[in-house]
């Protein structure tokens, strides 16, 4: 088992550059923790106790209105580490994290590691720099959320998964439309009517799940509108 920490940790941006002895000390404190689909890791408020490095599966990081209109903050994968901002404070999860499908995650408690930041300042710089990236990526999406409507954040996402698909001009979609609706801030009736107005104008062709892109200049051209 802890062999296949190990290995995980060092794939992950975040610890890729450790020396034996470093990750040993961190694989030395690292849980694993198996997690089904659909179920909750934390909710918004709960206690921290660490944050967390993506084995496999995928988990996502939500918020929920008071209504109960859910925004994915982010989506995260294998050798993506989330919920770190914990090490440095002691309050309460900021947001909510479930597991999209079967996940296993590396657990990392926070006093435990924080006894390895006293110890090794790599450690730090390198959790300052997952901050950086983090914060990013939440000052992109309130940006997209203030100034894009949907069909530009539509064009947006599906151009940033076709730069990581294996084909093309194509792309399977893996989340569920509420899911993918949440995270591009907006409702599954308006990102159908958005995809229906990108097929009618012959940008893609959407078959069940599977996206084809017909014309990816004019995708580009309206991503930047």
């Amino acid at each position: 088992m802890k062999a296949g920490i190990e290995e995980c940790l060092r794939q992950s941006p975040m610890f890729s550059e450790l020396s034996p002895p470093q990750l040993g000390r961190l694989v030395a404190i690292a849980q694993l923790q198996i997690w089904q689909r659909q179920q909750i890791i934390f909710r918004k408020g709960d206690a921290a106790a660490g944050f967390f490095v993506v084995k496999t599966g995928r988990v996502k990081v939500f918020n929920l209105s008071a209504a109960g209109k859910e925004q994915i903050l982010n989506i995260f994968e294998p050798g993506d580490s989330f919920a770190e901002v914990v090490a440095f404070d002691n309050q309460p999860y900021p947001a909510s994290a479930e597991a999209i499908e079967y996940v296993e995650l590396i657990f990392l408690p926070r006093f435990a590691f924080l006894n390895l930041l006293h110890q090794d300042a790599d450690l730090s710089v390198r959790l300052l720099a997952s901050f950086a990236k983090h914060l990013r990526h939440l000052v992109s999406l309130i940006e997209d959320l203030s100034f894009r409507q949907v069909p530009q954040r539509l064009a947006a996402y599906l151009l940033q998964r076709l730069a990581t698909s294996d084909r093309p001009d194509s792309i399977t979609l893996d989340l569920k439309k509420t899911e993918l609706a949440a995270l591009l801030g907006t409702i599954p009736a308006t990102l159908s009517r958005a995809f229906y107005d990108l097929n009618t104008q012959g940008i893609l062709r959407v078959e069940g799940n599977e996206i084809t892109i017909c014309d990816r200049q004019r995708l580009q051209r309206l991503s930047e509108e």
